[in-house]
């Protein structure tokens, strides 16, 4: 008997970004900086000093091309894979907003013209400038009509918060596009990601903190200051944290609320958890290793919970996380289906 297929899509792959090519989609006067050597972001954005090769034991893969993805989406058999930034999920501490704010620009065309393949399933997530909210309201609007671009991305690190109304107008500019906003880690070691990873030692201990305490910064901040209920029509995914801290994350802001909501969190009149268990807007990623992952989706629900490869990067153990999931004995049928496509079908507006 054949066994049926399992539709699968990638909800966070990551592209290595192609500065060279980036660059020529980057206005004057920045595109000139780099090529002159007179800026200081010029690897375009601030890298942290991390072995994170290990001297040659890790390695990305090839993901910087349109090719290397759809031969990596074909080893896998995924109906869609939507990508991430790499150098671009530190964007968020670059200090010149102007910089920042032409660097997501040349980025998301670069994206949408030179490597998406929306025909054959290859997708992205535009990138847009923390620094300068009313410009990214406005780069959202303009790269949301490339057919390639799904949905839009906010970096988690960094000293913005984005619970606070200044980022409104982004939120609002989704709402009237009807597309996605991801919240997305970047495992940066440097001190301007506001994790505190920058605290330890060696990079392991720095990597293990710094993609949750970034995602739970923010959707603690997008939480109490009334974001979802502002904006009850946008989806809203947390990536690259896993997903089974979600039921402990959301006990803990309830009880929270509880006791100092009234006179602390004027701007949410419910419990946290209810716009998880009754809202349906809020995805998480999830990683295949996750031991209570049959549980949180008891617990949450299976169709909000979606799979990510993580690949080209160093930990990004694809097509076998992939396999594990699908292979995965404490998850039933409905369940598998949810983590390896219903809940991403849903975030990204592919049903």
């Amino acid at each position: 008997m054949v066994q049926a297929k399992i539709r699968s899509i990638d909800g966070d792959g990551h592209v290595i970004e192609d500065m060279p090519k980036v660059l020529e989609h980057m206005e004057a006067p920045y595109r000139n900086w780099y090529a002159s050597g007179r800026s200081g972001a010029m690897i375009l954005v601030p890298g942290d000093g991390a072995p994170r090769g290990l001297g040659g034991k890790f390695n990305h893969g090839p993901g910087n091309s349109t090719e290397s993805w759809l031969s990596m989406m074909d080893e896998g058999d995924l109906e869609s894979a939507i990508l991430y930034p790499t150098a671009g999920l530190s964007s968020g501490f670059l200090k010149d907003p102007d910089y920042a704010v032409a660097l997501c620009r040349a980025y998301n065309t670069w994206m949408a013209e030179d490597l998406l393949k929306p025909d054959e399933g290859l997708l992205g997530v535009a990138l847009l400038p923390v620094q300068d909210p009313i410009e990214g309201a406005e780069e959202l609007r303009r790269a949301a009509q490339a057919p390639g671009l799904v949905g839009a991305m906010l970096t988690a690190d960094g000293g913005h918060l984005l619970g606070h109304r200044q980022f409104d107008p982004i939120y609002q500019a989704a709402a009237d596009m009807g597309v996605p906003v991801a919240i997305h880690a970047s495992g940066s070691w440097a001190a301007d990601a506001h994790t505190t990873a920058h605290q330890f030692p060696k990079f392991v201990q720095a990597h293990t903190i710094s993609h949750p305490v970034g995602i739970l910064r923010q959707i603690t901040s997008m939480m109490f200051e009334g974001v979802f209920e502002r904006f009850p029509t946008v989806r809203f995914g947390f990536l690259e944290c896993g997903g089974t801290w979600v039921p402990w994350w959301l006990d803990r802001m309830d009880e929270e609320y509880e006791h100092r909501g009234e006179e602390e969190a004027p701007n949410l009149t419910r419990k946290p958890s209810t716009f998880v268990h009754e809202g349906g807007n809020l995805f998480f990623g999830c990683e295949a290793e996750e031991r209570m992952l049959g549980p949180t989706l008891d617990l949450i629900g299976q169709d909000t919970v979606m799979y990510a490869s993580d690949w080209p990067h160093w930990d990004g153990d694809y097509p076998a996380s992939l396999h594990e999931i699908q292979q995965r004995e404490d998850l039933n049928e409905s369940q598998r289906h949810g983590v390896l496509y219903g809940a991403a079908a849903r975030f990204y507006g592919r049903e």
